[in-house]
């Protein structure tokens, strides 16, 4: 389509290019004729072509003839070939830059300089397509013309996609979401701004309005499109038009008041350009831009960067006392073509041109193109352009595969008084920063948004303070606010006679809010549903992610998959969703008694029963009579010994200091025992016991029996889809009526089993119905209710905070309190499990019996070992002449010959019998030593 516009479009120079075609042919390919004899050409012509009467074109022309005069003076390269520049002048106008790029291919160009203009680009890339002629543009910013539409066009300046994604970022680090796009409607214009979208739709930011005008438009249709740009919400403005009209911007903005505080103006680096043409701006002009932040491109600063300033000031007939940065990167693109055209002859490669037998063929008609000729090694210049690789004014020159600049920057300038402050930079390597980004390339890449920085900026109005970035619209367009007419819960949210026509809890906590900002919200509240049934709330949320509604306000659940499309402020309700289900009096049960303890803890406390009356006996066993006698008779002590403490009436004293110091414990147990039956048995016995099926969401989930829940809200889904419920068993009810009925019918007489509702409504149920039915289980969801608004909206942000400002100073308790003060139902039961006391209660007082218990019989066993092993079983009296080795042996009773008979003989035996048969041995002993010594026996 574009080659059979190209045509169309040339039919008017048919003249201009008849008189090519006697010009020197050799059969089909023409050699240069200008061939040295070594084959290096002395004169090759390169072409230019932009508009010279212009803000880019007065700097850039005397930078390519600088250039041109360099590259011709320079020994090194292209040391026997003369460049000779073919400069041809757009005019600004597509039209005419294309007669002009056609009248250009008649010199036998290897590569044209330029243009400057995208639209222009687009055109002659065609031509340039067609004759194989390198394009090295300056100024095409353009990004959809790195496309392989357009081999041949080479962009030698920066990428428009790259400016927009500095711009991008520099919007998101003042925390920006939204920006009205002011741009020229051509290819320039129209292709930046798509990038831009792009750009900031990837970081959940967007365009709101585009406000194009075209090319060369008056200051008064310019007006009228800011006037109604001015009414948008907004007021972060991009501009990216072209430098020669881009002031008209702000010279309609200034009258209509658009410079002021509040506004944010970013310009992309057309606004440089204008500035940094001349050494002093005019001072008009300063005024117009004051607070304007812009981005320039980021040029290195280099020994001959500074040296080429020094040489523009000795530059003769120049239009501009200074320039500007694509002046650099003209001058650049020559000394490109320079280094790949002494490279590409270096290689022995030849300058041939041919013409075109597609060009040739249209001699019989009046369009008159077969003069053209062709540059048959194009393809090999064009390779050879795209490798080279060296430094320039601007830098490294260096292309990606996309034929693209390496290491894209900018500088952020802010306009403010009489100069320029640069304020950042930005490159694809690290983002916003305040270092320069030559200092940054030697280090990691790094996006983090904790290391964006900029120095302070200020703002139009003279202020330092970053501007919100929006305003409510002055369109006349209030707030579309949508409401849920609801068949119940009417005290939520429902109809009103009123001028505001809506009414409820919702209602009043959103005016709350509203009124905590500090600007107005003009806002309209537009019912949704229709009052007979609940709407379904996941179509409202669509509504406001459609744009049918700029905000929901209502009993709107907050959930994931509503997340995913609108933006919900600071829920102002906590919500789940709860079970309710029919109760019945429990029938009286005759084994209630046992219900205060667990199994565990009756078969513990039986244990320790026994355990301390053992134990007791065991240390009262040989001093106290009272513990003595045949065995069974000691056998009914123990026994009634320890159940009896648990009544605190036995009758047996302890006269050991072991056993009252055991017994004292386990009174002070039993004490704590007695007092938690008792309690317990009281409560459960006191309380009415209601009973049902359903105890909670596990044993829902098992039964086969109907469900039901509320109509219109996220909870029908939510049974399905994630706690996979049949659809069969959920039955919507629309409200307070409908759930009591289908509660007292049950399962069997049509109703259902059990209720699934959020708290909020149950809780209205609960009041409705006089406690009649009852919640189990707990809370298996945990959510809230909160206003949905459109993603990005900073209603959202701002509603959030007034949210918390309420919940800090008690207005939305007392809002709350107002409108959803229920009656309290106390717990009407408790299962058995849950009531009855288990041994988790009372461990730790066992086992400091247990410790108790086992420490005293360690000492009592302790000591009784002791005794057993200083007693003589033998009570007879010593003959007077006794052998000494059998008197010895019977005076000391050797270790290994105790017995268990004898040691439960020995411990059946009373402590006073023990104590004076030790004190007999003791006597016999001394008695025995006395004898040994008078006989003269050895010790």
């Amino acid at each position: 389509m574009r080659r059979v516009q190209f045509f169309l479009v040339f039919g008017m120079v048919a003249v201009a290019a008849a008189p090519m075609a006697a010009k020197g042919k050799s059969g089909n390919t023409t050699v240069s004729p200008l061939l040295s004899s070594s084959r290096m050409p002395r004169v090759v012509n390169v072409g230019a072509l932009f508009t010279i009467n212009s803000v880019i074109g007065r700097s850039v022309k005397p930078a390519v003839t600088a250039a041109i005069d360099d590259v011709n003076s320079s020994p090194t390269v292209l040391p026997a070939t003369r460049l000779n520049l073919v400069l041809h002048d757009t005019n600004c106008s597509g039209f005419l830059g294309t007669i002009e790029a056609l009248q250009l291919m008649e010199n036998d160009v290897v590569a044209a300089i330029g243009p400057q203009s995208s639209g222009i680009a687009h055109v002659i890339s065609h031509v340039v397509n067609e004759l194989h002629v390198p394009l090295l543009s300056f100024g095409a910013t353009d990004p959809t013309l790195s496309s392989l539409q357009y081999p041949y066009f080479i962009r030698t300046t920066q990428n428009d996609y790259h400016q927009m994604s500095a711009i991008t970022d520099l919007v998101l680090h003042f925390d920006w979401k939204e920006v009205v796009a002011i741009y020229v409607d051509d290819d320039y214009g129209r292709n930046g701004i798509s990038a831009l979208a792009d750009t900031l739709s990837k970081k959940r930011a967007k365009i709101s309005y585009k406000a194009s005008f075209t090319p060369g438009a008056s200051l008064t249709n310019i007006t009228e499109l800011l006037t109604g740009v001015n009414l948008m919400e907004s007021r972060v403005y991009v501009v990216h038009v072209n430098p020669d009209s881009g002031l008209q911007i702000f010279k309609a903005a200034k009258k209509l008041g658009m410079l002021t505080s509040g506004y944010v103006w970013i310009t992309t680096d057309w606004l440089p350009a204008v500035l940094d043409s001349s050494e002093l701006p005019d001072s008009d002009t300063m005024d117009l831009i004051q607070g304007v932040v812009s981005l320039r491109q980021h040029t290195s600063n280099s020994d001959v960067k500074k040296a080429f300033t020094i040489k523009w000031k000795g530059i003769k007939g120049k239009e501009t006392s200074s320039f500007n940065s694509y002046a650099f990167y003209a001058y650049d693109s020559v000394w490109l073509l320079a280094h790949a055209l002494d490279k590409f002859l270096k290689s022995g490669q030849r300058i041939t041109f041919s013409y075109d037998s597609n060009l040739r063929h249209t001699n019989n008609k009046k369009i008159q193109l077969s003069g053209l000729r062709v540059f048959n090694e194009g393809d090999k210049l064009l390779e050879t352009i795209t490798s080279t690789r060296f430094t320039g004014l601007t830098g490294e020159v260096k292309f990606d595969q996309d034929r693209n600049l390496v290491r894209p920057a900018y500088d952020v300038i802010n306009i403010g008084g009489t100069g320029v402050r640069t304020i950042g930079y930005w490159s694809n390597h690290s983002g916003l920063s305040v270092a320069s980004p030559e200092s940054l390339y030697g280090k990691p890449v790094n996006h983090s948004a904790n290391e964006q920085r900029l120095y302070s900026v200020i703002w139009p109005g003279e202020t330092s303070d970053t501007p919100r970035g929006w305003v409510f619209p002055n369109n006349g367009k209030p707030l579309r606010v949508a409401v849920p007419y609801r068949y119940s819960y009417k005290e939520v949210v429902t109809k009103d006679k009123s001028t505001q026509g809506v009414r409820g809890y919702c209602i009043d906590v959103f005016e709350a809010a509203v009124n905590l900002l500090p600007y107005p919200v003009p806002r309209k509240y537009m019912l949704y549903g229709d009052g007979q049934r609940n709407p379904s709330y996941t179509n409202l949320v669509n509504g406001v992610a459609e744009n049918k509604y700029d905000a929901a306000v209502g009993d709107v659940t907050i959930t994931t998959n509503r997340t995913r499309i609108v933006d919900f402020t600071q829920p102002y309700m906590e919500s789940g969703l709860v079970i309710v289900v029919a109760v019945k009096a429990a029938k009286p049960r005759p084994w209630a008694f046992l219900q205060p303890f667990t199994i565990e803890m009756w078969l513990v406390t039986g244990g320790f029963f026994l355990l301390v009356g053992s134990v007791v006996w065991i240390l009262e066993h040989r001093l106290n009579h009272e513990f003595r006698g045949p065995p069974s008779q000691q056998v009914m002590t123990i026994l009634w010994f320890s159940f009896s403490t648990m009544f605190f009436s036995h009758r047996e004293n302890t006269v050991s200091t072991l056993g009252r110091l055991v017994l004292i414990l386990w009174l002070f147990v039993v004490l704590i025992i007695n007092s938690s039956y008792t309690a317990s048995l009281t409560s459960i016995l006191t309380v009415q016991q209601l009973t049902s099926r359903i105890e909670g969401i596990d044993s829902l989930k098992a039964s086969n029996e109907p469900i039901g829940v509320q109509d219109g809200t996220f909870a029908y889904n939510y049974m399905i889809r994630e706690l996979n419920i049949p659809e069969s068993r959920i039955k919507p009810l629309r409200g307070e009526e409908e759930y009591a009925n289908a509660l007292r019918l049950g399962p069997k007489g049509g109703g259902v089993a059990a209720i699934v509702d959020e708290l909020p409504y149950i809780e209205l149920f609960m009041r409705y119905t006089k406690c009649e039915f009852r919640i189990v289980g707990e809370e298996f969801t945990k959510s809230g209710w909160g206003f949905a608004f459109q993603r990005d909206s900073p209603l959202a942000v701002d509603l959030s905070t007034a949210i918390l400002q309420l919940s800090e100073n008690g207005e939305l308790q007392r809002i709350h309190d107002k409108w959803l003060s229920a009656a309290s139902c106390s717990s009407q039961t408790s299962d058995a499990e849950e009531s009855s006391l288990s041994l988790n209660n009372f461990w730790g007082l066992f086992v400091i019996c247990g410790a108790a218990c086992f420490i005293s019989l360690s000492i009592y066993c302790f000591r009784v070992l002791c005794q057993y092993r200083r007693f003589n079983p033998d009570e007879e009296e010593p003959h007077e002449m006794v052998e000494p080795e059998s008197a010895t042996r019977r005076g000391r009773r050797p270790s290994l010959a105790i017995s268990f008979r004898d040691l439960i003989d020995f411990y059946d035996k009373k402590e006073a019998e023990i104590k004076e048969m030790l004190r007999r041995n003791t006597r016999q002993g001394i008695r025995i030593r006395e004898s040994d010594e008078h006989n003269g026996l050895p010790s």
